[in-house]
């Protein structure tokens, strides 16, 4: 479970992870605009509903990947993103949200990705969620459609830098 202290690392992860695991997909405007929506969500930090996944490297505690689940109504973006809505989702009648998944680039491929979706997915089906929805990047979208997820929406943002950000609206059963 990630905690406060964890910021600074998690931060590191999340610039060595949009700039490596992009570049394959988006140009570098691109990618600069995607930054525009991304981030730490210190409430998902703050609600427990956030992990962390560290390996050992050459005798040292790494961390190589992070993401969890929100049951809040923000769909994605971090403490900066506007539009955020971060009142309690009802499990009755909302989805619960994944949220915030970053792989180091030396460890894609691993089954980071995999082990926080099914961490994020198992948490919120206990929660009482019996929908889960996330907002996936154009890199992303390989895994949550290997793991079962079906787009329901696709927003294009334009960027300050005048590129797009898409932004993949994906949804699955509990």
């Amino acid at each position: 479970m990630a905690e406060p202290a964890d910021i600074p690392a998690i931060i590191e992860l999340m610039g060595a992870a949009i700039a490596g695991n992009m570049k394959s997909f988006l140009s570098r405007a691109e990618i600069a605009a995607a930054r525009e929506s991304m981030g730490v969500d210190r409430t998902l930090i703050e609600d427990r509903t956030y992990f962390v996944v560290e390996a050992i490297r050459a005798h040292e505690t790494v961390m190589v990947g992070c993401g969890g689940w929100g049951k809040r109504r923000t769909l994605y973006g971090g403490d900066h993103t506007a539009g955020r809505d971060d009142t309690l989702s009802d499990p009755a009648v909302d989805a619960a949200r994944i949220r915030a998944m970053y792989t180091h680039p030396d460890w894609t491929r691993q089954g980071i990705g995999t082990l926080l979706l099914d961490l994020g997915e198992s948490a919120a089906r206990v929660a009482g969620f019996g929908t889960i929805e996330l907002g996936s990047t154009i890199p992303g979208e390989p895994l949550y459609l290997a793991r079962g997820y079906v787009e329901v929406g696709r927003e294009t943002h334009p960027a300050a830098n005048g590129a797009d950000n898409v932004i993949i609206t994906m949804a699955k059963a509990l």
